[in-house]
């Protein structure tokens, strides 16, 4: 094999690697319209489209003028039919008469990528309208064969209200007479059409003061399940854990799960005290950040689950002040806080620095086996600077803004400080560095390993000042605390141990295809 044809096939394996990799996470919010000072819809989607990195939305009816905004976006929209609609389309001539009236006039060019029958509907506790969900939902899938769309998939989102215990989240089990009458035939159903059940979990209205930091994504003791032996680090992670239970005990763990709705409200009325934008930001970045690594849950090891934040924007015209602060924007678009869906803010979701570091070295492999190319044909990735420790300078005004860490504040007690640690060891960044025989070991007290952990975390997860914030325990320093052969990263660096094992694994697999070719 020529070295031309042996560079393009490493250059295609780094794409693939790439592309495979990339694509596994991408976030969704709902789109509500209860207010009466949000923008129209084709500035809405053209903004989704060009400035951030949505890639999903969620509407709760048909609204056609949505619809139509979003034609050619490859923005993917769930649409919903109303509750009070589910009793009529029990009858298929019903289900083929909405189907032509509010997906055909839309689809392929809208990506309409999933029907939800009703919202909550068990939450309701209408034993009539429970009863006509089902056959609803057969109904509708049943009109969109007969139109030859196939891509559609129905379902029906659920609040944790279907469950009558979740903790810990082993014990999860669907209400009793609710198990094997009506959620067993909806999964079957689902199982059969290959669609998934969607929940909506919400750590906002299970958490408890003690439980703030738990329910936040910030650092904190966890909550053990004896049964499992595993323990809980979010209220997310148990929420979902305890779905699954329930799924299982009655046969259908192997249905895929969607989170229909999560959020943080940033505003509340004056007795809401945890109902801020620190919250929301530390709640719905967390979240972000804890899907991003593609750890899973406990008893879903390794998911990646397909989320919808609630909420797009603010809505004015909801009856409370805490239901109309779920937004991440303002309707002019400002964000209410930097969550880090923008376009212009460059992520550090860990699962990029594997990618990056792997294809660098993918691509150093291939100019040491070929021609060198023009400074033009260049990689991006393989000429970015590796960063290396620079001598500590005081922080000017002239400061370069790549340049920043994350350390402890000088008042920050070694408890707090041990609970960092222990956080951002369990969460996926790389510890050994810190460990005994590591670069950074000595000197070995709680603050130095601390300060090394929390800039670690910060620089993987994201580089927003909220990810220094560690339950006000971190700080910015522009001065750079690298010391003798200990190194600290700040930006680009491969930090997570299953980062090194993805890079084994493809490295694995190109190295056996380099053999072949070259055999």
């Amino acid at each position: 094999m020529s070295k031309a044809k042996l560079s393009l096939l490493l250059l295609y394996v780094t794409a693939t690697v790439i592309s495979v990799t990339t694509a596994t996470f991408t976030i969704g919010v709902n789109y509500g319209t209860v207010a009466n000072d949000l923008p129209p819809p084709s500035k809405v989607a053209t903004f989704l489209k060009t400035q951030t990195t949505i890639t999903k939305i969620k509407i709760f009816d048909t609204n056609p003028d949505i619809l139509n905004a979003f034609a050619n976006t490859n923005i993917a929209v769930t649409v919903t039919v109303s509750n009070g609609d589910i009793p009529n389309l029990t009858n298929l001539s019903s289900a083929q008469s909405w189907v032509n009236s509010n997906i055909l006039p839309f689809y392929p060019q809208t990506k309409i990528n999933y029907i939800a029958v009703g919202n909550e509907i068990l939450a309701t506790s209408d034993k009539a309208l429970i009863a006509h969900l089902l056959p609803a939902m057969k109904s509708i899938h049943q009109a969109l064969g007969l139109v030859n769309i196939s891509d559609v998939a129905v379902s029906t989102p659920n609040s944790l209200g279907i469950l009558s215990s979740s903790d810990p989240p082993s014990s999860g089990r669907f209400r009793l007479g609710y198990d094997k009458v009506v959620f067993a035939p909806i999964l079957e159903f689902l199982k059969t059409i290959k669609s998934p059940f969607i929940v909506n979990p919400y750590p906002y209205f299970g958490y408890q003061p003690e439980t703030l930091n738990y329910a936040l994504f910030k650092p904190n003791d966890g909550v053990f399940d004896n049964a499992t032996g595993m323990t809980y680090t979010n209220m997310f992670d148990a929420q979902m854990d305890a779905v699954y239970s329930a799924m299982k005990t009655i046969g259908y763990e192997d249905v895929e799960l969607v989170v229909g709705e999560t959020g943080w409200p940033s505003a509340g009325d004056p007795t809401q005290l945890d109902n801020n934008v620190d919250n929301a930001l530390a709640y719905n970045g967390g979240l972000i950040k804890h899907l991003g690594l593609g750890k899973g849950t406990p008893l879903m090891p390794n998911k990646t689950f397909e989320v919808y934040i609630f909420s797009l924007f603010n809505e004015n015209l909801k009856p409370s002040i805490s239901e109309q602060s779920f937004g991440l924007f303002k309707p002019d678009f400002n964000p209410v806080y930097d969550v880090g869906v923008l376009r212009n803010e460059q992520q550090y979701h860990p699962v990029s620095i594997y990618v990056q570091n792997c294809a660098s070295s993918l691509v150093i492999i291939t100019k040491a086996m070929g021609p060198s190319p023009t400074a033009s044909e260049q990689s991006p990735t393989a000429s970015a600077p590796i960063p290396t420790a620079l001598a500590p300078s005081p922080k000017t005004d002239g400061h370069d803004e790549d340049k920043k860490w994350c350390v402890p504040k000088s008042d920050a007690s070694e408890s707090k400080l041990q609970d960092n640690i222990d956080y951002v060891c369990s969460s996926g960044v790389d510890c050994d560095t810190i460990d005994k025989g590591g670069a950074c070991y000595n000197p070995n007290t709680v603050r130095s390993h601390a300060a090394y952990a929390m800039n670690a975390y910060y620089q993987a997860v994201g580089r927003h000042d909220h990810d220094c914030d560690f339950n006000h325990t971190g700080v910015i320093t522009y001065t750079d605390p690298s010391y003798d052969k200990c190194e600290y990263p700040f930006s680009g660096l491969k930090l997570a141990k299953s980062g090194a094992t993805l890079c084994s694994l493809m490295f694995g697999g190109i190295w056996f295809m380099l053999l072949m070719v070259l055999v």
